[in-house]
């Protein structure tokens, strides 16, 4: 069975057909690389909400809390990347599935939720 429409007669033909799929190929090794390099236990940006701190100031709280999950203070300052103060209580840390289950057991944790980056579309009409 041919997979050709044509038959190819000359060695160019095929060199130009194996030249155009070539960018395919690799396009599509790339994509099972990409998702097989993206493990499920690599750390992820996760928002943690928390109760608000009585006694306490809310960073000191939030670095406390992530080192009872990571061990070390260094550690906890190092995964810490933003404390919510004002609108909310909590705090956004880079966090592997593992330490989610950890801090999520957590006296004073409410929610742990993955981050999410939404892209600002201006429609049709540009703003800017």
């Amino acid at each position: 069975m041919n997979l050709f429409l044509f038959k190819p007669s000359q060695p160019l033909t095929s060199f130009l057909i194996i030249f155009a799929l070539l960018p395919l190929i690799i396009i599509a090794m790339s994509d099972s690389i990409d998702s097989d390099s993206s493990s499920s236990s690599a750390p992820a940006v996760h928002i943690i909400y928390t109760e608000k701190p009585q006694e306490e100031e809310p960073e000191a709280y939030h670095i406390r809390t992530l080192t009872a999950v990571f061990g070390s203070e260094e550690a906890a300052k190092d995964a810490l990347l933003y404390s919510y103060k004002n609108a909310a209580s909590g705090f956004s840390a880079k966090l592997t599935p593992e330490q989610v289950a950890q801090i999520s057991k957590q006296p004073g944790v409410l929610q742990v939720v993955p981050s999410q980056t939404y892209q600002l579309h201006s429609g049709p009409n540009k703003l800017h």
